[in-house]
């Protein structure tokens, strides 16, 4: 524990621009991937054939092993941050689409059917109505595609990527140093605290965003 320890003091600004990165790299990819979900939902909830599609071609992305799905695109995008946030982006799809989908098809119709009936468009509906109810589900999408990435993203390092993960593999690359444990072990740990304080904030924001009366139903 003292030598974790004294590796942590010693490296506390390597560790925090690190964690910053992690954190900022999961954040950007989980918001694009929901403005893609969101839109892709949005225009297949209607149709089962379109929605079946869109969620087989996301659960198919989801099966490829991370290291395959990164040398596939090295070759493409290079090293660094471009593959990373697209593998990151490509994986946090299936549980936002999903989600999108299941919850705005389970907007009632009888609530639809009444805001037309006062004289409300068609975009009117979905942005007023059918998406603020669908937005727990979107939510609760948003947070599970975070936990995921937040671990795929330590196996980028493989890519040169930003984050922790670069402790992680540097760690197992030099076992047996009086360091290498440590600094895999600092690197493990950061990223299991910071995916539930990210968790944390996510079910904040839906307090703060989600009407009480939805809450309650």
């Amino acid at each position: 524990m003292d030598t974790l320890w004294t590796y942590v003091a010693d490296h506390r600004q390597q560790l925090l621009t690190d964690s910053y990165l992690h954190v900022s790299a999961v954040v950007q990819s989980v918001l694009i991937a929901s403005l893609v979900s969101v839109v892709i939902g949005v225009l297949v909830y209607r149709s089962p054939l379109g929605s079946a599609a869109a969620t087989a071609a996301a659960s198919i992305i989801l099966t490829i092993p991370s290291f395959a799905l990164l040398g596939i695109l090295i070759p493409v995008l290079g090293l660094g941050v471009p593959p990373t946030v697209t593998a990151l982006v490509l994986y946090a799809l299936l549980p936002i689409l999903r989600n999108t989908i299941v919850g705005l098809s389970s907007v009632d119709p009888a609530v639809t059917d009444a805001a037309r009936g006062v004289g409300m468009n068609r975009l009117r509906v979905l942005t007023g109505i059918e998406l603020p109810l669908a937005w727990p589900a979107i939510l609760a999408g948003m947070r599970v595609s975070t936990q995921l990435i937040m671990g795929i993203l330590a196996i980028a390092a493989y890519a040169k990527g930003p984050g922790l993960g670069n402790l992680i593999f540097s760690g197992l690359e030099r076992l047996g140093t009086p360091t290498a444990v440590p600094q895999a072990l600092t690197g493990t740990v950061l990223i299991v605290v910071l995916a539930l304080v990210l968790d944390a904030l996510l079910v904040l924001l839906g307090r703060l965003t989600t009407p009480g009366g939805i809450r309650a139903r």
